[in-house]
This record gives structure tokens, C-alpha cells and sequence, in this order.
């Protein structure tokens, strides 16, 4: 919980509060449901938490955008965001049944207000999103195809509507097509060793 606030200084209280019972929910759930391995649950503030909010060093989501998180899991990156972010409006959508149960139960137990959350595959999805976000579910072509068309025209933030994907390793390949991607480095932001290989690609569409 500590990295959190080291890292993000100007929480309220409320989201705090949100933060630190973040630990206490998912520890529970995945005694049930095994939504996070073993190892990160026990580093659940470093690899998922923190990893999450990444996208906030790159993006602040203004109050009253869309943001669509794709293959949440068990909810990140959307759920720290949506805590960061109480404003802006989060889709949540994964088509493993049981992954979305403990993402509506730990949704419920934050009393966050600003979440939709759906059980289908991100094809079955319509509406338009400023942004849409994710870690890591597919290959960049595979995921572009995934989500065509349900992209916002009309900008609102500084960075164009588009897709922010946290990836990590080399992704010269998965990119080649897409020269209008930025590639930022997560060692800018953040110290610790975990983040040494991990990137956020932003690509407008």
C-alpha cells in the first residue's frame, strides 16, 4: 500500500481507504477463486496494482469519459483506475464467467460507483469509448481487430483516443505495423525491478 501512495501523494482519504481494502478482497476471493497466482497475491500492490495505474502517469482520464478495459480478469487494469479516477466511467468485460463474479464482488465491496461490468467477449461489446485499455490478453494485430470500431471520433484528452496496453519484452515485431505508436518505458516512473521489461503502448486509432 505504501507504493501507492509514494507514487500517487494526493489521495483522498476515500480512496485510501479503497486502496488499502483492495488487498483484503481479492486475498479473500482468490481463496475461492484463483484469480491472481499465489506469488501476486502476495505482491498484489507491485504487479497488479501499481502496474495498473501505470496508465495514469501516461493518461489522467478527465470526469465523464468512457474507458473500456478488454480481458479484465480480475479486474486490472480497470479497477485501480476506476478507484484513481472516480469521475470517468469504466466498462469492465471478460468472457470468463468466474473471473467476472469476484470483479463484480470485489466492485461491490469498493461500493465503486462509476463501474459496468460484462460477462461476453469484447466482439459482442458495442458503444464507443475515448479509451481502451488492457494488459496484455493478445497480440497487438489481434487485439486492434478486436476492438475496430469502438473508438470515439471527437478527442478529449491530450492524447488521442485510442488503445493503452500495458506489454512488456520486445515489441518490434508486434508493432511493425503500427508506426503511429508511442512505446513509454515504466522504468520513468517507476524504480522498482519488476517494471524493468514493462512498457504501455498508446495507439490512436
Amino acid at each position: 500500500m505504501n507504493l501507492i501512495t509514494t507514487y500517487f501523494p494526493d489521495l483522498s482519504a476515500k480512496q485510501k481507504k479503497q486502496f488499502a481494502l483492495l488487498e483484503t478482497l481479492y486475498q479473500d476471493w482468490n481463496l475461492k477463486i484463483n484469480v491472481v497466482s499465489r506469488k501476486d497475491i502476495d505482491e498484489l500492490y507491485l504487479r497488479h496494482v501499481l502496474h495498473s495505474l501505470a496508465i495514469a502517469k501516461v493518461q489522467k482520464f478527465i470526469p465523464g469519459a468512457w474507458v473500456l478495459d478488454v480481458g479484465t480478469g480480475g479486474g486490472f487494469p480497470g479497477i485501480p483506475l476506476a478507484i484513481l479516477f472516480p469521475e470517468t466511467k469504466f466498462h469492465l468485460v471478460d468472457s470468463i464467467g468466474k473471473k467476472i463474479m469476484v470483479v463484480e464482488e470485489v466492485v461491490a465491496g469498493l461500493q465503486l460507483q462509476n463501474v459496468k461490468i460484462t460477462n461476453d467477449r469484447v466482439e459482442n461489446i458495442s458503444g464507443k469509448y475515448d479509451f481502451i485499455i488492457s494488459r496484455a490478453v493478445a497480440a497487438m494485430p489481434t487485439f486492434v481487430y478486436w476492438v475496430q470500431g469502438k473508438i470515439a471520433k471527437k478527442s478529449r484528452h491530450e492524447l488521442k483516443n485510442g488503445i493503452l496496453y500495458l506489454k512488456g519484452g520486445d515489441l518490434s515485431e508486434e508493432l511493425q505495423d503500427y508506426p503511429l505508436a508511442t512505446i513509454y518505458l515504466l522504468t520513468d516512473y517507476f524504480k522498482e525491478d519488476f517494471f524493468e521489461t514493462k512498457k504501455l503502448v498508446h495507439l490512436p486509432m
